[in-house]
């Protein structure tokens, strides 16, 4: 890479933010806005920049991304699922992009009906997302939402499945959040707030009326809370959902009267999380009252739904954390964590002959999938390690018969046999021990050589399941040692894990994670000359923090859409999402929480120091860490650092916090990410 090629240099142009009693000077405050054309400038500039010190690499990259594509299996289809009549599908065809949704009538040797077909819907768009898709109870209409930017703003649409044709109905600014009450001509569906992007109202219409006099059935005031619609999985009940980091509150219709009033479930309790699922003349609720931590499962009648009437099912236990429920006619399915690893516990209504499926690696991710239908005795669940391509299994829970239905097909000279996969525990500053999943090839030697990308995000009580990629194999196949570090802020260990990273204790997180690079630096699996950090939005905010404290460990670098200017957007309501995010960051209106972020925001602790290599990439329409935080991080790096290591600003000016659309798409975006590690331990394509 070429050190003649200077970098763009942003003007200061210095705003006075005083909070507190307290005043930052930004210089960079004048890059939020999007709609000044001296931004578009310099973002551009960024990009060129980026271009040119990368042009050599492209023939790479090109390589890199036909590598990952050839492991795909183009022409690959979902395992189908059976609803109401109807075995759903969602397929790829060779050569196209983007996923066809179909269905067969009764029998999987039925023809085939095309629901959606979107390759053809995004022809001509640099961006398309098909989501919110409904089916009507009578089978014969389809919601549908589009978007076409990337911000998470849908149209929703109507197609009459039976002759094809798309209705006049066409709903704008809407989240795609859409289900049909059981009449099929009344839907229900979410908007946000155009500035903020809060989901906050929930409207009714009905199939032919003009949409801008649909009903406003729900308007949640609340600046902290968002809401959604649902329906219910016996379909007996229309749900809106009310829920803040900490709070949740439904309130429920019967789907059979789309014309009466919504009924409050069990009225918002701050720090009482529930979730609701109806079976027969009951709800079984999920819930964290009377002080559990970890969750239990409880169970009232469905007319008496007020918090007094409760009464447990599984009880708390503060060492099991309970994820989730699915009801079966015969048998209640319980989704659990403990010591860091999924298990899943089948539960026979009798109260007999209770059981655990059996999952016997050392390390590894199982979870519930698609089972919409209660009279079955076939459960339906996902297994994957960071070896093992992912499965999908349906499983008898009488017989205790397994069916592996597909197994993730990887083409080319895969080999599982030729990777280690294991667990290592890292000693955190207070004690805590910390898991570390861990593959890399059966050769490797442990001898502080090794190249190693650690990986991890540590928020929102968001959990990183060890799992399997492809694409990840043009990492081992190079001699690359791949890590997840679950840091505190996640869930990976229990509800108390997550509270043990948020708020008044966030810097757990990014201490978490400099103490699993230095245990890893210690057992010799690598050296901080051959040592990548990867992290995106929230786990961009982790790589921001972890330079700014240790760069001495890193050599490289990858932070995609990091949120880094943690007070400046805390303090500032209108964007999307921040008066919602009280309960995790803290408010900063409140002096102690202000000078705690302050402490450890990325954009507000950059040092003239040494900084380790860096990638930043982001995209113009992110509705949720906005485009100016990285470009306003990268700016001030520029400024400041004290050496000529590479620091990259890559915006996709086309597309959201998702990245660019398409199946394939993405992997251009892997290749340059896997390029600039690769260019760094010299590496050649």
């Amino acid at each position: 890479m070429s050190k003649s090629i200077i970098p763009p240099v942003a003007q200061k142009k210095p705003v006075q933010l005083e909070k507190h009693g307290d005043v930052r000077i930004d210089d960079y405050f004048w890059l939020n806005d999007r709609d000044n054309p001296e931004v578009i400038q310099y973002l551009e500039q960024e990009n060129e920049y980026y271009q040119r010190m990368t042009e050599h690499t492209k023939p790479f990259q090109a390589a890199l991304f036909e590598e990952m594509k050839a492991r795909i299996k183009e022409d690959d289809e979902s395992v189908p699922y059976f609803y109401n009549g109807y075995f759903y599908i969602t397929r790829f065809e060779t050569g196209k992009g983007y996923p066809i949704y179909s269905r067969k009538k009764g029998t999987l040797s039925a023809p085939e009906e095309i629901l959606f077909d979107c390759n053809v819907m995004a022809e001509g768009q640099p961006f398309f997302q098909l989501d919110g898709v409904s089916i009507s109870p009578d089978n014969r209409f389809a919601t549908f939402a589009t978007d076409t930017v990337g911000r998470r703003i849908f149209t929703i649409g109507i197609k009459d499945l039976f002759s094809g044709e798309i209705l006049s109905d066409n709903i704008e600014k809407a989240t795609g959040s859409c289900v049909w009450a059981n009449d099929n001509k009344t839907i229900f569906y979410s908007r946000q707030d155009e500035q903020t992007l809060r989901p906050d109202k929930i409207y009714k219409h009905r199939m032919g009326a003009d949409p801008s006099k649909d009903k406003l059935v729900y308007y949640e005031k609340d600046e902290t809370f968002h809401v959604s619609v649902s329906k219910e999985k016996s379909r007996k009940y229309i749900v809106i959902s009310c829920s803040s980091t900490l709070t949740s509150e439904h309130r429920i219709l019967p789907a059979d009267k789309p014309g009466g009033k919504f009924r409050v479930f069990q009225r918002r309790n701050r720090g009482v999380e529930y979730g609701i699922s109806h079976y027969a003349d009951k709800f079984y609720i999920l819930t964290n009252k009377d002080k559990a931590t970890n969750f239990k499962v409880m169970v009232t009648p469905e007319d008496a739904t007020s918090k007094e009437n409760w009464t447990d099912v599984i009880a708390h236990d503060e060492n099991i954390l309970i994820e989730g429920i699915d009801i079966f006619k015969d048998f209640l399915v319980v989704e659990e964590r403990s010591n860091g690893l999924n298990h899943i516990r089948i539960r026979p209504w009798s109260g007999e002959g209770e059981y655990y499926l059996p999952f016997e690696n050392e390390t590894y991710s199982a979870f519930t999938m698609m089972n919409v239908d209660f009279n079955t005795d076939i459960l339906r669940y996902g297994y994957q390690s960071m070896a093992t391509p992912s499965s999908v299994i349906d499983f008898n829970m009488k017989t205790k018969k397994k069916t592996v239905m597909k197994e993730q097909t990887v083409l080319g000279d895969f080999d599982k046999t030729k990777y280690v996969e294991k667990r290592e525990w890292a000693t955190a500053q207070d004690g805590t021990k910390i898991p570390i999943s861990m593959v890399y090839p059966k050769s490797l030697k442990r001898d502080g050589s090794n190249p190693i990308l650690l990986y991890a995000y540590g928020s929102y009580g968001a959990s990183m399941d060890p799992h399997f990629s492809s694409t990840r194999l043009s990492l081992l196949d190079r001699g690359f040692i791949f890590a997840i570090a679950h840091i505190r802020g996640g869930e990976d260990m229990g509800r108390q894990w997550y509270e043990d990273g948020k708020l008044l204790r966030k810097k757990n997180t990014f201490t978490d994670f400099i103490d699993c690079t230095k245990y890893l630096i210690d057992q010799k699996y690598s050296s901080p000359e051959h040592f990548y950090a990867e992290g995106g939005s929230a786990g961009g905010l982790l790589m921001g923090a972890v330079v700014n404290i240790a760069p001495e460990l890193y050599n490289g670098v990858i932070a995609q859409v990091p949120f880094v200017d943690v007070v400046t957007t805390m303090l500032d309501d209108s964007i999307p999402l921040t008066t919602g995010e009280y309960d995790e960051w803290g408010d900063p209106n409140i002096k102690r929480y202000y000078k705690y972020m302050k402490s450890y925001s990325p954009y507000d602790n950059i040092k003239a120091m040494r900084y380790p290599n860096i990638y930043v990439s982001t995209g113009l329409h992110d509705s949720q860490v906005q485009y100016w935080e990285p470009a306003k991080w990268v700016a001030k790096l520029r400024s400041m650092k004290t050496e000529e290591n590479l620091l990259f600003l890559d915006t996709n000016m086309e597309a959201g916090h998702g990245g660019a659309s398409g199946r394939f798409e993405a992997l251009k975006e892997l290749a340059k990410e896997f390029c600039f590690i690769f260019e760094l331990e010299k590496i050649a394509g």
